[in-house]
């Protein structure tokens, strides 16, 4: 397989951690218990998630 194949499936990944990432980002908001903090940063990991992806979607094109 080429280097893009590999660049798309991990782009594809990414943005699949970032949807569940907001998923649950979305469900924690949505408790009755709001007082109970999570221990899981779901929004830094969204940002990190959509960061990756647009960069290594970036390279996915450039290498094409």
């Amino acid at each position: 397989m080429k280097a893009q194949y590999w660049y798309w499936i991990a782009g594809a990944a990414a943005m699949v951690l970032a949807v569940f990432s907001g998923l649950a980002e979305n469900r924690r908001s949505r408790r009755e218990t709001l007082d109970d903090i999570g221990w899981v940063p779901w929004r830094g990991i969204q940002v990190a998630a959509v960061f990756a992806m647009l960069l290594i979607l970036f390279f996915a094109l450039k290498v094409g």
